[in-house]
């Protein structure tokens, strides 16, 4: 397949944990990458792995909360490759912390990156798609957007805002040729939780049951290819996003209590 054949996927957050994974597993089944990050040595690091399996592998730093700075990367995307096929918003990070104790402006900037930071991409990429009728947009939330937890409502409610956003704009995309996607994944071994739990007792917690940056991947080459509205992993997750919405008194009564040990 020539390069100008190939796919081409844009990966925000590409610099370690699931935009990492996902940019290494795109590039060997076939796809070009273009990673983006604020960390351009991590990202140059990355793009020189990938030469053999992606040789046309590009990079840019990149901060979500810049709106001119991202509309001017998706231009130079465009001008060197063709063509935008794939974008994966994927930056993000959170902070947990009761709410009376949380500081507004890690709350702030949480919906600035999780949120607005997905809006602002989403909205520099869209035209480019929507003129060449084609083009597949994931966003990377967290079950944590589906089921709300203690000692973690600015991160959630980031969350929840990225998935209510995906929802509506899937809805408004229907027959134009282009998708929009939700992958939610659970706790996953990345350098997330070295910001969002300091003290460490989230992650012993919940260790047991946390996912590699790699299946969370494998996830969002799934959705690429089935073009699946959403995906929740791991999937036994799904039943206490159930739970959550069909009986919340007893999520508040039963399960709340536990997590709020975190």
């Amino acid at each position: 397949m020539t390069t100008k054949n190939k796919k081409v996927i844009v990966i925000t957050g590409a610099s370690s944990g699931i935009g990492k994974a996902t940019a290494i597993l795109a590039a060997e089944s076939g796809m070009t990458p273009v990673l983006l990050a604020r960390s351009v040595d991590t990202l140059r690091a990355l793009a020189d792995n990938l030469q053999h399996s992606a040789p046309d592998v590009g990079y840019y730093r990149l901060d979500v909360t810049k709106d001119r700075q991202i509309v001017d990367i998706v231009q130079k995307i465009i001008c060197r490759y063709g063509k935008i096929d794939i974008w994966v918003n994927n930056a993000g990070f959170g902070i947990f912390a009761p709410f009376s104790e949380a500081k507004l402006e890690d709350i702030a900037n949480m919906m600035d990156v999780n949120y607005l930071g997905t809006v602002r991409c989403t909205k520099a990429v869209l035209p480019h798609m929507l003129g060449q009728k084609s083009g597949h947009i994931i966003n990377v939330a967290s079950v944590a957007g589906k089921l709300a937890t203690p000692k973690s409502s600015g991160y959630t409610a980031s969350k929840f805002a990225v998935v209510g956003f995906t929802e509506s704009l899937r809805q408004e995309l229907k027959g134009s040729g282009v998708s929009i996607s939700l992958v939610n994944p659970g706790p996953v071994q990345t350098p997330f939780f070295e910001r969002a739990d300091q003290s460490g007792e989230y992650r012993r917690s919940v260790e047991a049951f946390m996912l590699p940056p790699e299946t969370v991947a494998k996830s969002v080459l799934r959705t690429i290819h089935n073009r699946k509205a959403e995906a929740i992993i791991p999937r036994y997750m799904r039943i206490g996003v159930i739970l959550f919405h069909l009986f919340p008194r007893f999520f508040d009564r039963v399960i709340a209590p536990r997590l709020n040990k975190k």
